[in-house]
């Protein structure tokens, strides 16, 4: 695991993770366009990586396949490492997924992060649109296996597989006779649950835990993985890094009213309405029962929300009670330039770079 830098005088290294949600009046492109200058934003102020999320047949999110976005940020940006936070392995097939990746890290080697997942990212409809001859993810494990023998090209002499190269990889290097390349993409497991937390020690790679979804199990996950971590060649020392919604503004009250609009989509979601986010006005005049209020109430506050040192007091405490290497702001609200002050503003709070 290589680290461009500490984050100025955080105590932890600082990324930055975007679910690309579209607000109502924006445009998918306008979306892009944004993202793209956030993590041009991102790249300059010194955060350690910049992740893209998985979603499918969800009106509200733009990037369904965020290597895509990764295949474009490569050329828009410098030294920041690059990843999807991340590809839900059970909808993907395996050797398609080492193609996709081998190509980006051709493109920006030692710059590349892919991020595994088992969840669906969906609902069960679209789903089984997805993966249709896919046994679905109680074989993660088995996937991950299958995955990195194409990656590394190491599949054992008896394996189906064994003849069958990704390319680009080191089997191409091989047959071209030239040096096989010192890089390749970090594998990351991701989850919000003990499973993966234990399926990541076993394997020996580094853990991102997605505190968004719920904090029910961080601090069991967290120790779980750091007492059952085997070291591998590809990671010696456990690694672990929390996801945390975050949204900082000079006023604490509009970071508050920006992170209610990401709670209220996430609301709509759960009923299964268009989820596109809704700007805070409309959110503040929604007039809805005891349980959906809760409901926003519960994803407004589940989220860092406040002035620069408001939030960096939740990440600093995030930090002492997880003990991880690293936290990834899960930058929020209807308005991307909300969005993009978060980051300029924790960056500013920490003294990182500004150039």
């Amino acid at each position: 695991m290589s680290k461009l830098s500490l984050s100025g005088t955080a105590p932890f290294v600082l990324s930055v993770l975007d679910n690309s949600f579209t607000g109502v009046g924006h445009s998918v492109g306008e979306t892009f366009e944004e993202m793209i200058a956030l993590a041009q934003l991102a790249d300059r102020r010194g955060f350690q990586r910049f992740w893209m999320s998985e979603h499918h047949a969800m009106p509200g999110a733009a990037t369904p396949s965020p290597q895509l976005m990764v295949a474009r940020l490569i050329g828009e940006t410098e030294r920041i490492r690059l990843g999807a936070g991340g590809i839900m392995l059970p909808n993907h097939v395996p050797l398609v997924v080492a193609e996709q990746f081998g190509m980006l890290d051709a493109l920006a080697p030692g710059r590349i992060d892919l991020g595994l997942g088992r969840a669906p990212g969906t609902d069960g409809a679209t789903a089984a649109a997805l993966r249709r001859h896919h046994a679905g993810n109680d074989e993660f494990p088995e996937q991950i296996a299958e995955l990195v023998g194409f990656l590394e090209n190491d599949f054992p002499q008896n394996h189906p597989y064994k003849e069958v190269p990704a390319v680009p990889g080191p089997w191409q290097a091989e047959q071209n006779r030239v040096p096989r390349s010192e890089t390749s993409a970090d594998i990351w497991i991701l989850g919000s649950s003990t499973y993966s937390a234990q399926v990541a020690a076993r394997l020996g790679r580094p853990y991102a835990f997605a505190l968004q979804f719920g904090s029910a199990d961080v601090l069991n996950a967290m120790r779980i993985y750091r007492e059952n971590f085997r070291p591998s060649r590809f990671l010696a020392e456990p690694y672990s890094l929390v996801s945390v919604g975050a949204v900082a503004d000079e006023d604490p009250a509009e970071a508050r009213r920006q992170s209610a609009s990401t709670a209220m989509a996430m609301l709509r979601m759960f009923q299964r309405r268009s989820f596109s986010l809704l700007p805070p006005e409309q959110v503040e005049a929604f007039q809805g029962s005891a349980q959906e209020r809760s409901v926003i109430e519960e994803y407004t506050d589940r989220a860092l929300h406040g002035t620069a040192a408001e939030v960096a007091e939740g990440l600093e405490e995030l930090h002492g009670q997880t003990g991880v290497d690293e936290v990834m702001l899960v930058v929020q609200g209807y308005s991307r330039s909300a969005q993009a002050r978060t980051v300029e503003l924790i960056a500013d709070h920490y003294g990182m770079p500004t150039n």
